[in-house]
């Protein structure tokens, strides 16, 4: 319920701002992708200038996506590697305890017991 109420308090002032945005920016623009052709460029598209900025800005998102997921790739190949090694040893561990008669691991002792010999106090 709490997550609810925090996602409503973030997510409902947001979108304010977001409609005021598009609201406030409406007019045309004129984006050229022709970098020669100043007067009757190649390729251009005129559109209200906040749907620009919002193709941008998913763009932007997406390029940096990408580039985190490549940035990350050690870590999940790491990741993979020591997952198979695991695997291996939890399969190796299986065989001898089949072999070996053990059911389970020994259990740890409850309370940790104190030492026989009190070091000495200098």
């Amino acid at each position: 319920m709490l997550r609810k109420i925090v996602t409503a308090i973030i997510v409902i002032p947001l979108v304010v701002v977001i409609v005021a945005f598009a609201v406030a920016n409406r007019q045309l623009v004129t984006v050229s992708l022709d970098p020669f052709g100043g007067a009757k460029p190649a390729y251009s598209s005129t559109m209200p200038l906040f749907v620009l900025i919002f193709v941008v800005l998913i763009f932007g998102v997406v390029i940096g996506g990408f580039a985190a997921w490549l940035g990350q790739g050690g870590w999940r190949r790491t990741a993979r590697r020591l997952d198979a090694d695991v695997r291996a040893l939890h399969e190796e561990l299986a065989t001898l305890r089949r072999r070996f008669g053990t059911a389970a691991p020994p259990s740890a002792p409850a309370e940790r017991q104190p030492p026989l010999v009190v070091p000495p106090v200098e």
